[in-house]
């Protein structure tokens, strides 16, 4: 398993645009892409500050969507975001969501 972590930072008063964002165009399109497992959504309590984390099958999975939709996913946060994205990748070592215990190199 993978998984992308996406901070970014919000507008101000915006996070109500944000989360419809996410619900209505956002998230059906993450559905549809191919390894695509779940998405969690934290955002800090002044909602000025927000992270998805995807989980995805394989790191391929990951990279196309990256390369193929996130810029889609850029265009249509832009209006509710203050910068650009910032992205990490990593590893899913341990996840309760999927019960999934990936194997760990020592």
């Amino acid at each position: 398993m993978f998984a992308r972590f996406v901070s970014m930072r919000l507008k101000s008063g915006n996070l109500a645009e944000f989360n419809r964002i996410l619900e209505k165009e956002v998230i059906p399109l993450l559905q549809r892409q191919k390894g695509f497992r779940e998405e969690i959504v934290l955002t800090n309590a002044g909602g000025a500050e927000t992270v998805g984390i995807s989980i995805w099958e394989q790191k391929e999975n990951a990279e196309s969507y990256n390369r193929d939709k996130f810029p889609e996913v850029q265009q249509l946060l832009a209006k509710v975001l203050d910068g650009n994205p910032q992205v990490k990748t990593y590893e899913v070592s341990h996840s309760t969501v999927h019960k999934i215990a990936a194997h760990v190199t020592a």
